[in-house]
C-alpha cells in the first residue's frame, strides 16, 4: 500500500479550532447540548474539542458521553472473530436535549445510523447533529450528512482514509491509503 499524509498534525489542530468556534456558534453557552463521542476513534477527537472549548472560553463546561455502537450495527454477526464492546458513558438525561454526535471519519454512514439507534434507548434528544473530521463523500450508503465537516476527502472505494492521533498512534495526522494493484 502506498500512503500520503493528507492533513499534517498543525492542520489537524486548525481544523479542531475551526470546529470549535462552529459549535460555539451554534450551542452558545452548551447548556442545552451535550456531545457524544462514537466509541472508539471518535473519543479522540472528542478529548481535544473539549480542550479546546475550554481554551477558547473557559467558562464553560459542556455535558459529554460515548456511545458504543457495537450491538446495534447491521454486520454485527458476520465476522469471523468476536467482537468486543467498549464502555458507553451516558452521565446526563439525552431527553429533550441537543445532541452533537461526534466521529472521526464519515463513509457509508452505517456508525452513524447505529450510533442513532443507540442514543434512542437513552431518551428522545430534540435535535440530533453529526461532527466528523472527515467527510468522504462519495460512496455513501445511507442519506446521513454531517452538519460540522473539518475535511472532506473525496477518494476511491480502493482507498482508505485513515485518522491517526498522538494519544493512540503517536502522532496526529490523516493520511491516505492506495492499495496497489496487482
Amino acid at each position: 500500500m502506498q500512503s500520503r499524509t493528507i492533513i499534517d498534525n498543525k492542520g489537524v489542530n486548525l481544523t479542531i479550532t475551526r470546529l470549535c468556534y462552529q459549535l460555539i456558534e451554534n450551542h452558545q453557552d452548551f447548556s442545552n447540548t451535550i456531545l457524544i463521542a462514537l466509541q472508539p476513534r471518535g473519543t479522540f477527537l472528542l478529548d481535544r474539542i473539549i480542550a479546546k472549548l475550554k481554551e477558547i472560553k473557559p467558562d464553560i463546561n459542556p455535558k459529554t458521553g460515548s456511545i458504543d455502537i457495537t450491538f446495534y450495527r447491521d454486520d454485527f454477526r458476520r465476522g469471523n472473530s468476536p467482537i468486543v464492546a467498549s464502555r458507553t458513558n451516558m452521565e446526563h438525561s439525552i431527553e429533550g436535549r441537543r445532541i452533537v454526535l461526534v466521529d472521526d471519519v464519515l463513509y457509508t454512514g452505517r456508525s452513524v445510523r447505529s450510533a442513532m439507534d443507540a442514543l434512542l434507548d437513552f431518551g428522545r434528544p430534540i435535535q440530533v447533529e453529526l461532527l466528523v473530521f472527515i467527510d468522504r463523500r462519495f460512496k455513501r450508503h445511507l442519506p446521513i450528512q454531517p452538519e460540522y465537516v473539518g475535511s472532506r476527502v473525496d477518494s476511491l472505494n480502493s482507498e482508505r482514509v485513515i485518522m491517526s492521533w498522538d494519544e493512540k498512534e503517536g502522532k496526529d495526522e490523516v493520511q491516505l491509503y492506495t492499495i496497489e494493484e496487482k
